[in-house]
């Protein structure tokens, strides 16, 4: 292969889930930069259809609003992207929440949410999606993308309890997936980022100058520090690369110790 064409999406199917706003956004930014046709879901339907309009400027993407959470939303988003689509080459599992209290106050339902949505939707949306990822890796490679975190490989200042469990549990879901869908020529790797400004880290976005102190890069991560991560183990560059976890934070896990 030309080498030239290692990162090349041009003709490639993508789906990123959470893909309105934040990393999700950023990633759905990098893969459409490249050539992909990327579907975005999102929970607020305004949001992504505004997110997709948005975004079209860059290349081809296409909103299609869904909650995942559930069994039924995994389903509904299924179906219609099936109807779209015969296929999938890359499926991104960014969609997440976080939940903070004391430990002798957090609730049950702040373990419910977060696991849920963090870690059992990767699993099962996966699963409903594998016939179209299979269906591409008839071609080449098909790639999925488990977004986790650095705070599922070092411990944060913040009683995030269930964010940090169910970060860590996504980390070793990928290796095992990894194991399983690599037989049919489907690659399953993730992403840990650090600091990038979100809705999701008010802390990023909203004292950024602070944060990069923190950090040993000195800085809070930047879109194309996402997009770069994202368009790697979505093309062919990554296709030799199977259950890692590729951690985006400026220094900050080896600074925790």
């Amino acid at each position: 292969m030309n080498t030239t064409e290692l990162f090349s999406l041009k003709g490639r199917i993508a789906l990123v889930t959470g893909g309105s706003r934040g990393i999700g956004r950023m990633i759905a930014k990098g893969l459409l930069s490249q050539g992909a046709r990327v579907y975005i879901t999102a929970r607020k339907a305004q949001a992504c259809d505004e997110a997709a309009k948005a975004l079209s400027s860059i290349g081809d993407c296409v909103s299609i609003p869904f909650d995942v959470s559930s069994q039924e939303g995994i389903a509904g988003l299924v179906k219609q992207l099936g109807s779209k689509e015969k296929h999938l080459d890359i499926l991104v599992n960014n969609a997440g929440a976080a939940w903070g209290a004391p430990f002798d106050e957090f609730p049950e339902s702040g373990w419910s949410k977060v696991v849920d949505l963090n870690m059992k939707t990767p699993f099962f949306l996966t699963q409903a999606l594998a016939p179209m990822l299979r269906l591409a890796a008839k071609q080449h490679m098909a790639k999925v993308i488990n977004i986790a975190s650095i705070d599922g490989l070092s411990v944060n200042p913040w009683e995030t309890y269930s964010y940090a469990a169910s970060k860590a549990g996504v980390i070793h879901l990928t290796k095992r997936m990894s194991l399983e869908l690599i037989k049919d020529g489907i690659c399953v790797n993730a992403i840990a980022p650090g600091a990038f400004a979100s809705d999701m880290n008010r802390q990023a976005r909203d004292h950024g100058d602070e944060t990069a102190q923190t950090i040993p890069a000195r800085r809070i991560g930047k879109d194309e520090d996402m997009a770069a991560a994202a368009i790697y183990l979505s093309s062919h560059a990554s296709d030799y690369v199977v259950g890692h976890t590729l951690v985006i934070d400026g220094g900050v896990t080896l600074a925790r110790g």
